[in-house]
């Protein structure tokens, strides 16, 4: 699969403002601190630390290279279950906007997509939302799930002090995670699935034919962020905390984000692609909305501790815009 939004913002690194970066990558003190003391690199231990944090046996966390791909393998795995037993090609509801890698895997995994969720076998999500940084209306949480299984990315979800789904008990959700947002650490290739306990004998034996085993140096890595968790996301929170203050002050109608993604529509939408394009010809990069599936905005992101002068950047811009 490609990722027309990574290509993006890895193609246009060096615009002075960069409002497109959605983690901490390279900025967090603590993170730093964390990484000079690696941990033993054993899955194991690894498996039952992330196990205590979202309550389940080890036996349902599986590890990933990538919140990406556990979503991809979810998808994969939930299309050949599905069409085995309906005989017939699977049905998604994802809804818009949200990350382009879900609408993608589900696609080549053979999912159809639907535009309703009572007709759909499989809900598909972000939560928090990327890209508007909002708590997807209760889709998530299994009040409104069709067919009895839900798909989360809780990529953002550590932005704020929110638990996961995964401690609600629902029998039929699939949790997936990674520590390149909160944590900053994209170059750790360590992702993980929270799956459910009747399906993780049956994702293990899938798992064990496509995947292959992880970096020995990301797996101690990764145990050593979980190791000083508290401290690393104190400082990611505030940091999200104080430049989400200062966007609220100065566009007062910006929601409360639950994640450092805002999905800027102005006062009712306009050509996103098109501001994107005439932003970044000014240093300023913002994410296209067409990547999500909504061309009527832009992304922008509050993670950079450049954020107060590159919004400052970014106003005069948006003023024109809309």
């Amino acid at each position: 699969m490609s990722f027309p939004l990574k290509d993006w913002i890895d193609s246009h690194a060096s615009v002075p403002h960069h409002l497109a970066h959605s983690g901490m990558l390279g900025t967090l003190a603590t993170v730093r601190a964390a990484l000079r003391r690696p941990m033993e690199p054993s899955e194991e231990p690894l498996r039952r630390d992330l196990a205590r944090l979202h309550g389940v046996d080890p036996t349902r966390i599986f590890l990933t290279h990538g919140a990406t791909e556990a979503d991809a393998m979810v998808l994969f795995y939930l299309a050949q279950r599905t069409r085995g037993r309906l005989r017939r090609a699977p049905r998604f509801f994802l809804p818009v906007p949200d990350y382009p890698p879900l609408f993608d895997a589900a696609r080549a995994a053979g999912f159809q997509r639907v535009r309703a969720p009572g007709a759909a076998d499989v809900l598909v999500a972000s939560d928090p939302n990327n890209p508007t940084g909002l708590s997807p209306n209760g889709l998530t949480d299994g009040r409104d799930r069709p067919g009895g299984t839900t798909v989360v990315d809780e990529t953002f979800r550590e932005f704020t002090s929110a638990p996961s789904l995964s401690l609600r008990g629902d029998p039929a959700l699939w949790v997936c995670r990674s520590f390149t947002k909160a944590y900053g650490a994209d170059a750790l290739r360590v992702g993980y699935v929270v799956a459910p306990a009747s399906d993780a004998d049956a994702f293990d034996t899938f798992l064990g034919v496509v995947l292959d085993s992880l970096p020995l140096h990301s797996v101690g890595a990764a145990r050593a962020l979980l190791r000083d968790r508290d401290r690393i996301l104190a400082e990611t929170r505030r940091r999200f905390r104080t430049n989400l203050r200062l966007l609220r002050e100065e566009v007062p109608s910006t929601p409360e984000l639950a994640a450092p993604v805002w999905f800027d529509q102005g006062s009712g939408g306009g050509d996103g692609d098109r501001f994107a394009r005439r932003a970044l010809r000014a240093g300023v990069l913002v994410c296209p909305g067409s990547f999500f599936g909504d061309p009527s905005g832009v992304r922008v992101c509050l993670t950079q501790p450049s954020f107060p002068a590159d919004l400052a950047a970014y106003l005069p811009l948006r003023s024109r815009w809309f």
